[in-house]
């Protein structure tokens, strides 16, 4: 076995990760720091950000205002989002987008060379900068260039995080696979920080890649610290069918229509006066009433019942210029001209509130709400909590950026203060026996097809946790998870190689997603309202005396430890959310 000694490990390379490593190199240029990706890092989900990240760049031209960027958050957060947190993402915003622009990201600009911000879902302005419909993408290059020209950080693409090792609620350090050539990994650390995105892949139509199997929320769950609010899961209203491909809410935001079977632009009904730039949660529930209420349509080629995107009214030169990615897209998956043909679409699971419990610089707490030596969490993975029951589009990006230079600095700072690292000989124990653990499951042999389990597991959540909740449903969801967990406990792997086994990392993912609908499913089922992205049909009203409160579950034995912990309310009260 192979080990590694380093001051920081980033685990995971999306934004939040690179920006972490960035920001802990610059502020002490003397740390050994290194950024773990499962994936080759430039293809962290990241990539993936389509529509923009929210900020106030120029309040005098839009009349806009840190405080009005905050308001607008915390009423698309259905007023679950801890206020301080929503404050300080509003307020350090507009410096992370001018750090992106110094760094080489290719903003659209005005004719007067300042970036250019275009109108997202919630927002009572334009306040979301934006690289055409790539953002992400150019995002993550001009950090990845960033990373590369740091030599005290080293990446180690394609290794596959098993454990992570606490001593004493410290970190010490983690285990992976090189998936290269299957070694397992010893990598001891003075300090962590958690980036590895959200778990919507625990259902089967959603916008998010392979990838995101909610690995970084898993582990630590399992090595004893808190989720938070996990039954908040953003189902995008425009997820294209049948592959579930985003289709961003830019294309709304440039003004692009919803329209039922019978050609109406339905959000009149259900948010009068911002129509398509409603929050998620609000257009997600108006296209699955549409589709209940028999004005969707419906397709055996494509196994879904939707409605439409329409684009055809924009001008062409628009399209090709803020547009270009979903043109692509359309054309290639569909053969659909956006300029002439409308888009099918329906709601697809998307971003996941719920996450690692943080303070609101992102140190991950315990299970009684201590927080714990040398361990951050930022990003999708993190529940901070900014975006309470419902995340506004552009807000994630600006999540990112700013708690990753939070935990980065911090963790720098907590790293040149340390008077004693953790020991080897527990260390490696620890890392031994995972190894024992891994070859375990590569000599599986059980009856059980670990595949056919993530398949029904994905049809579960579509049928019994989607936009519409039921309290039956939900019940028989969480025996089905209860069953499928069993049956995981006796599968087979077929391969028993060591270079690039997929078979074996798909297990693992597997088994964390399993972990992770267990506890959503369960979340779900306590909270008995309707609030945000979550909409049970036995309780459709908001209920701040019994509600307003973060759900907190823990490991406790085989089971769950749950318990409520208040949200933090500043400035604004609880009001009714009318768009």
């Amino acid at each position: 076995m192979k080990k590694l000694d380093y001051d920081l490990i980033v685990f995971g390379s999306g934004i939040a990760g690179f920006k972490a490593a960035i920001h802990a190199s610059e502020r002490e240029r003397s740390l050994k720091i290194c950024v773990i990706s499962k994936l080759h890092a430039m293809r962290s989900h990241s990539v993936s950000a389509e529509g923009g990240i929210s900020g106030v760049l120029y309040p005098e031209v839009n009349k806009d205002s840190k405080e009005l960027h905050a308001y607008d958050t915390i009423k698309g957060s259905d007023y679950l989002a801890d206020q301080d947190a929503v404050e300080l993402l509003a307020e350090r915003a507009p410096n992370e987008i001018k750090y992106l622009d110094h760094i080489g990201v290719p903003w659209n600009r005005t004719m007067e060379g300042e970036v250019e911000e275009r109108p997202f879902g919630g927002m009572s302005v334009p306040r979301t900068a934006f690289a055409a419909d790539k953002t992400g993408f150019f995002i993550m290059r001009a950090l990845y260039d960033r990373i590369l020209e740091n030599k005290n950080i080293d990446i180690y693409h394609e290794h596959f995080v098993t454990s992570v090792s606490i001593e004493k609620k410290r970190f010490a350090g983690l285990t992976a696979i090189n998936i290269g050539n299957g070694e397992t990994v010893a990598f001891k650390g003075k300090a962590v920080i958690v980036a590895t995105g959200g778990f919507s892949r625990i259902f089967k139509f959603t916008t998010t890649s392979y990838s995101t199997t909610g690995d970084g929320i898993a582990l630590l769950f399992n090595a004893g610290f808190a989720l938070k609010d996990m039954e908040f899961v953003q189902f995008h209203p425009t997820a294209l069918v049948p592959s579930g491909i985003l289709i961003t809410e830019a294309a709304r935001g440039e003004g692009g229509y919803l329209r039922n079977s019978k050609g109406e632009r339905f959000m009149a009904r259900y948010a009068k006066s911002k129509m398509e730039l409603a929050p998620r949660d609000i257009i997600s529930r108006s296209i699955m009433t549409e589709i209940k209420k028999g004005r969707g349509f419906s397709s055996d080629e494509y196994g879904f019942e939707y409605v439409n995107l329409d684009l055809r009214h924009i001008d062409s030169e628009k399209l090709s210029e803020k547009l270009p990615m979903i043109a692509e897209i359309t054309k290639r998956m569909l053969k659909l001209d956006p300029g002439k043909d409308l888009i099918p679409i329906r709601p697809g699971a998307h971003f996941t509130m719920g996450g690692i419990d943080t303070d609101i610089n992102g140190r991950v707490l315990d299970s009684e709400g201590n927080t714990a030596k040398g361990i951050w969490a930022v990003g999708e993975c993190a529940s901070v909590s900014v975006h309470g029951a419902n995340r506004l589009g552009s807000n994630s990006l600006s999540q990112c950026a700013i708690w990753g230079r939070i935990a980065g600095e911090e963790a720098a700072e907590y790293i040149k203060k340390m008077s004693e690292n953790t020991e080897d000989k527990k260390f490696m124990e620890h890392a031994e026996n995972e190894e024992a653990r891994l070859n375990r499951i590569i000599e599986s042999s059980g009856k059980n097809n670990p595949y056919e389990i993530k398949a029904e597991l994905e049809e579960t959540m579509d049928s019994h946790f989607f936009v519409y909740r039921k309290e039956s449903e939900m019940k028989e969801g969480i025996r089905r998870i209860a069953e499928l967990r069993e049956r995981f406990s006796d599968i087979y792997l077929r391969d028993r190689g060591r270079t690039y086994n997929t078979n074996l990392t798909n297990v693992l993912e597997i088994g964390n997603l399993l972990e992770l609908a267990a506890v959503t499913a369960e979340a779900a089922l306590r909270r008995k309202e309707s609030r945000g992205s979550h909409s049970v049909i036995e309780y459709p009203e908001r209920d701040d005396g019994n509600w307003l409160k973060h759900t907190i579950i823990s490991k406790e034995g085989s089971g769950m430890k749950i318990s409520y912990l208040p949200v933090k309310i500043l400035k604004w009260k609880p009001e009714p959310r009318i768009y």
